[in-house]
């Protein structure tokens, strides 16, 4: 029976195929008293033996999809499974106490991870404990006969249905055969609703419940473009659906028209329209949708991909390609931005009743002022191959963003001192995401050279909402009209100081936001390279002159939300 479902429009586009279930599987079993060791003692041999053949597979695939760096995390995997004393602990547990295959696996695989988890002082150790979970589930799965989803090994067209899709499934995803998908949680600045932008795939998020209402198999329909989720369509649902599929393939093939222009508003005012990477590998898809620079690179991927602190000369290639890579625009680079829902195993963080208002980002590099060295003086010696913008993430006071120049500058001076050149146009700012630094950015912009506004994290915290608890994310409202004021201050300190604003949050490439923000005076637009096509068609049908008073009006008349998307809409409408 037909189901309608409504949630999250997260990335542009109509998926329509079967549904791949990537879901937790069932890993339950009983214990059971044996009286054939021999057999169960192949039962796990069997399992391991599938397990290795899968695993194998999913790192070439990797390999060849993502890359060999990020393929190298299954080596480990391989090497739990290849380890002697994993497996004959295993088999003498079975045969010493005449159980079955499941329940000497568990007791073993157990053993050792609290051993591994116990070693606080061992970040290497502690990781093999996770490596070992994730083998020994895997072989569990193939001794109870329950599949384990893995989206490495897709080879026909489907849509993934899931509760969320965390880094390393989004890592494994291959847009030759995942068509789109559609996640119980979530929000539009979610990792997985990012990440569907990045790889320009359909996706909705934030339904609640489509993971109880699909099943594996189901044919499933997602729409991107309004929220939409049809589980098992009639055949006329399905007509439609492809006939709105072809009409946004044919507004794509108008919007690529776009893609060697300059960005200008209808009344012949300038501005940038830039993208969000997070590696080098990002730099096909922001050339391809003719984006005019980059206007956020998330450098903390570098350490994420990564088995220790990247080297000087590691960081040097990643910055150096980008700035060669992208033909003299300019790139701002955050520095690293750790913290909060981004670990890294080999850095010891605290642990914090709420790590988004604790130890992270530009806290961290200050420090840990080695590691911050060793970042600045990679970006300082890359800046000679393009236009390079430094900015620090999530400075809340001056003292800091004053602390972290003064560390660059003296990187920079040893560099010149050493004989190594750098270049000396390299501007230096502020991501404003803390409202302490919004509310002072008159005073801020006398001292930086621009400021980069991050959304996702100044609208959680100027609303006390996180933005990942499906519970408040009602207050995620990045129209409200407190959230607005805030914006045309710190636009306006900076422009009274004759500095340049950019954004760099989701909001940047939100097709209600963008009037708005062309009207508060926005100089750079930086989002998703999927998003900047249909963001500079939208921009050439605004009147700057004209968005100026509507977001003025949506400042001074309007008092919720609700009335900011009214005002916005009836604008958009008129110039369809």
């Amino acid at each position: 029976m037909t189901k309608q479902l409504v949630g999250i429009a997260a990335s542009d586009g109509i998926a329509i195929g079967k549904a791949y279930l990537l879901t937790e599987p069932n890993l339950s079993f009983d214990r059971v008293s044996i009286t054939d060791p021999e057999g169960e003692i192949k039962r796990l041999l069997d399992s391991f033996e599938r397990s290795k053949n899968e695993i194998q597979g999913i790192r070439e695939h990797v390999a060849m999809a993502v890359g060999e760096e990020e393929a190298q995390v299954f080596d480990a995997h391989l090497m739990v499974l290849a380890d002697p004393e994993l497996f004959d602990g295993i088999k003498n547990d079975i045969t010493t106490n005449m159980v079955n295959a499941e329940t000497s696996l568990s007791t073993v695989a157990n053993m050792y991870i609290s051993m591994f988890e116990a070693m606080e002082d061992n970040p290497y150790m502690k990781e093999r404990a996770a490596d070992i979970k994730d083998v020994t589930e895997r072989v569990m799965a193939h001794l109870l006969g329950v599949k384990i989803p893995s989206p490495a090994t897709i080879n026909q067209e489907v849509v993934i249905v899931a509760k969320d899709l965390t880094p390393s499934d989004t890592a494994q995803l291959n847009r030759q055969f995942v068509k789109g998908f559609v996640t119980d949680i979530g929000g539009r600045t979610s990792h997985s609703a990012i990440m569907a932008r990045s790889l320009e795939i359909p996706a909705v998020v934030g339904t609640k419940e489509v993971t109880q209402l699909v099943a594996e198999g189901d044919m499933v329909i997602i729409d991107g473009l309004e929220g939409n989720i049809v589980i098992r369509p009639d055949e006329e649902t399905i007509a439609a659906y492809k006939q709105k599929a072809a009409d946004f393939k044919a507004q794509q093939a108008e919007w690529a028209k776009l893609k060697d222009a300059e960005s200008f508003t209808k009344d012949g005012k300038q501005i940038e329209i830039v993208a969000n990477i997070g590696t080098p590998k990002d730099l096909t898809g922001v050339n391809e949708n003719g984006a005019e620079g980059i206007g956020l690179y998330r450098t903390e991927f570098l350490y994420m991909d990564s088995e220790d602190f990247p080297t000087e000369d590691e960081q040097f290639v990643a910055y150096k390609t980008v700035l060669e890579g992208i033909n003299g625009k300019a790139v701002v680079v955050r520095t690293m931005d750790i913290g909060g829902d981004k670990e890294l195993p080999y850095l010891q963080l605290p642990e914090e009743m709420n790590p988004f208002l604790g130890y992270r980002a530009v806290r961290i590099s200050l420090a840990e002022t080695e590691m911050f060295r060793t970042q600045l003086r990679a970006l300082l010696r890359a800046s000679v191959y393009g236009t390079l913008r430094i900015m620090f993430p999530m400075i809340a006071t001056l003292n800091e963003f004053r602390d972290a120049k003064a560390i660059l500058e003296e990187e920079k001076a040893n560099l010149l001192a050493d004989g190594i050149e750098v270049s000396d146009d390299i501007q230096v700012g502020i991501m404003i995401e803390i409202p302490a630094a919004a509310v002072l950015a008159h005073q801020f912009a006398k001292e930086v050279d621009f400021f980069s506004i991050g959304t996702n994290d100044l609208i959680q915290y100027t609303m006390a909402a996180d933005r990942m608890n499906e519970r408040v994310s009602y207050l995620y409202q990045p129209y409200n009209p407190s959230i607005l004021t805030l914006l045309k201050h710190v636009i306006d300190s900076a422009h009274a100081e004759g500095k340049w604003v950019g954004m760099c949050g989701e909001m940047a490439g939100d097709q209600t936001a963008v009037p708005l923000l062309l009207g508060l005076g926005l100089d750079e637009f930086s989002m998703s390279a999927s998003s900047v096509l249909k963001t500079r068609s939208l921009v050439a049908k605004l009147d700057s002159k004209e968005m100026e008073k509507l977001a003025d009006k949506a400042i001074n008349e309007c008092a919720t939300v609700e009335e900011v998307i009214a005002l916005v809409e009836e604008v958009k409408a008129a110039i369809s």
